[in-house]
Parts: structure tokens; C-alpha cells; sequence
């Protein structure tokens, strides 16, 4: 038995990536979810519209001490009505529109942040004033609601970051990729070759699992269907684009595995998925704006549940675009190293090859 343990030592003290992974990551996750574990919401963004808006203004930053909430006003507008508070919520200005005027004040409140939603139920229940609330988006605060876009996301996480890294390594182990290699093909045609079909197959489950997610969990679908396919298709362009990477940091599957879990698991943390970004510590939120999950989460919400308008939830479509093309650049780079010279190189190469020839046999 020592013997064999000791062979073991030794093969996993040579195989540093995968003893750094084992050693680093319990640690980084401990930190990460002891920061963003958190349901209990710090901030909520309120608006307050009406002829009395002036007045219900100054009352409104009381409605979160009791439970430590910082109650933002961003705007009072004594023109405003409920449909221009309901266009707000829509287009994400506020989480929370107060309408005053007519018999009594009104709370619409924004049901797809589902836990600054109930934040702002439980502080109005304890206003300094008459209020009557209603929650729109998600009228009954439903979790499937809140978590099935999210989940669809997840999904296309795995095929895109974990299936495309596992297919891309496992040319290199079967030694297709130095196959590969003298074929006249470009870099950028072997990556796109290999992405196709997990991009199809993508772009099939999220149909499927959106549709399963409509008919069986009863999660609205509000929007237009194209804007959930455009952020598909740019979130799993990201997602596969991170794949590849891994897959030329990687010299096994096992490696490949690993990283990818390394990469998913913060994003089902960190994204906004489960725990709201708002509830997360400042030192461990700014990741998330570095991780796909999080625009999808953002895109996938505002689409199925309030049918925001593209003009005004452009960012997170602009996101996934600069950050899957920073990814695919530099596995590209990795990519084409991999593979050696280009073809371009190659005939640089023979071309020398071929005056250095000519020279030494002039000189014979």
C-alpha cells in the first residue's frame, strides 16, 4: 500500500495545475460565497410621481430602517402617472414607483428582483403613510419565475463552457489536432468547424428548456422571442469562446473538467443567479461584471418577465459581444500556437528553405 501512495504523491506533486486546483479553489470558494451568500438586500431604487410626489418624497428614506435598507429616491416627478412609473420599472430606472394622487398612494413594485421585491413589501407594510402595493412582472413573487431564465443560462454554461472545452482537448489527446495541423486550413476555421455543432445544439436547448420552462412552470414570457434568441446566440458565443481557451490550457480532459468548474461555479454565485448582485460585498461584486451568466440573467429576466424594450437593455447585449470577442481573441492566440506555424509561415518557411538550397548549391 505505501508504495503506491507514494507513487501517488509523487504524480500529484509533478501534476501542479491540478494540485494548485485542489488547494486554491476550496479556498476561493469559501471566501466567494461567505461574501455573496446573502438574500438580505442593502439598496432599493425608488421613484415617486404624482401631484403629492413632493410631499410622499420626504417620508419615503424612512421606509427602510427597520430593516437596514438604503432607500435611494433617483427621481420625483409631480407629472408623472402610473403608466410612466409602470415604463420605468419596465426599462429598470427603479425598483420601487410611488404614484400618489386620486384616494390613495400606490406602490408598484418590481417583481422580477424578487428579493428586493419582498424587501420593499415588508417596508411598506410598515410606511409612514397609507400605501396600497401591488407587484408587477411576477405578481406572486414566484421563485420559478425568478430562477427558471436563470437556470436556462446555466444550461448553456455547461454545453458552451464544458462540452466545447472536453471536445476541443480531446483532439489533442487522440492526436487528430496534429492532423489538423498540416491541413490548410486557418486557425479560425478549425475553431468555427468544432463550435458548429455545439452551437447548434446549443441554440436547440434553449428553445427546448425555455418552452419546458413556460409550459411547466407557468414562467411568463413576455417579450419578443428574437431578442431572447440575439442574447442566446451572443451569451453562447462567450460561453464557447471561454470553452476553447480552456481547452488550450488544458492537456487532458481531467484538466479541461476541472477549469470549467473553476469558471461555472463563480458564476452561479456571483452572477445574480441565486444571490442578488445588490447583496453581495463590494469586493466580490465587480466579478460579476466579468462573468456571461450575469448578462444572460439580466437579458433573460427583463425578456421573459417585463418585456423590456431592446433600447433599453442594450448594455448586457453590448457586454456579451466585447467580452466573448476578448475571449475567442486570445484563444485564438493560444489556438494557433497550438498548431505551430500558419500557412502563411509555412511558405515563409520553405521559401527560405528553398534560397538557402539554391545558395549552398551555387557555392558547391
Amino acid at each position: 500500500m505505501l508504495p503506491v501512495a507514494r507513487k501517488e504523491f509523487r504524480q500529484v506533486r509533478r501534476d501542479r495545475r491540478t494540485l494548485v486546483m485542489m488547494l486554491a479553489l476550496p479556498i476561493l470558494l469559501l471566501v466567494v460565497f461567505g461574501y455573496a451568500a446573502s438574500f438580505n438586500v442593502t439598496s432599493m431604487d425608488v421613484e415617486v410621481v404624482g401631484p403629492q410626489a413632493e410631499q410622499v418624497a420626504g417620508q419615503v428614506g424612512r421606509l427602510g430602517g427597520p430593516q437596514g435598507l438604503t432607500v435611494d429616491v433617483v427621481d420625483v416627478d409631480p407629472s408623472g402617472t402610473a403608466r410612466s412609473a409602470e415604463a420605468d420599472l419596465r426599462d429598470n430606472r427603479a425598483d420601487v414607483a410611488i404614484v400618489t394622487g386620486g384616494d390613495e398612494v400606490v406602490a408598484l413594485i418590481d417583481g422580477s428582483q424578487l428579493f428586493t421585491a419582498q424587501a420593499a413589501v415588508t417596508g411598506l407594510a410598515q410606511a409612514p403613510f397609507a400605501v396600497e402595493t401591488e407587484v408587477l412582472f411576477n405578481p406572486g413573487l414566484e421563485t420559478a419565475a425568478y430562477m427558471v431564465p436563470a437556470i436556462i443560462g446555466l444550461i448553456l454554461v455547461f454545453i458552451g463552457t464544458m462540452i466545447t472545452s472536453l471536445g476541443v482537448v480531446r483532439e489533442r489527446e487522440t492526436g487528430t489536432l496534429e492532423q489538423l495541423a498540416v491541413m490548410p486550413f486557418h486557425a479560425r476555421d478549425i475553431i468555427a468547424g468544432k463550435l458548429l455543432p455545439y452551437y447548434a445544439i446549443g441554440l436547440l436547448d434553449l428553445v427546448v428548456v425555455t418552452a419546458v420552462g413556460v409550459v411547466l412552470f407557468d414562467v411568463p414570457f413576455t417579450g419578443p422571442v428574437w431578442q431572447l434568441v440575439l442574447g442566446g446566440v451572443v451569451f453562447l458565443t462567450a460561453t464557447m469562446a471561454i470553452g476553447v481557451l480552456i481547452s488550450t490550457l488544458s492537456e487532458n480532459q481531467g484538466q479541461a473538467i476541472q477549469m470549467a468548474l473553476m469558471v461555472t461555479l463563480p458564476q452561479v454565485l456571483l452572477s445574480g443567479m441565486v444571490f442578488p448582485l445588490e447583496s453581495m460585498a463590494a469586493g466580490v461584486r465587480w466579478i460579476a461584471w466579468f462573468l456571461p451568466l450575469t448578462y444572460w440573467v439580466a437579458i433573460s429576466r427583463d425578456v421573459m418577465l417585463k418585456g423590456t424594450d431592446f433600447t433599453a437593455m442594450w448594455e448586457p447585449y453590448a457586454a456579451l459581444v466585447v467580452l466573448g470577442g476578448v475571449v475567442l481573441a486570445l484563444a485564438l492566440v493560444r489556438f494557433r500556437r497550438d498548431l505551430g506555424p500558419s500557412r502563411r509561415e509555412r511558405r515563409r518557411l520553405a521559401r527560405r528553405a528553398e534560397a538557402t538550397g539554391a545558395g549552398d548549391g551555387d557555392a558547391a
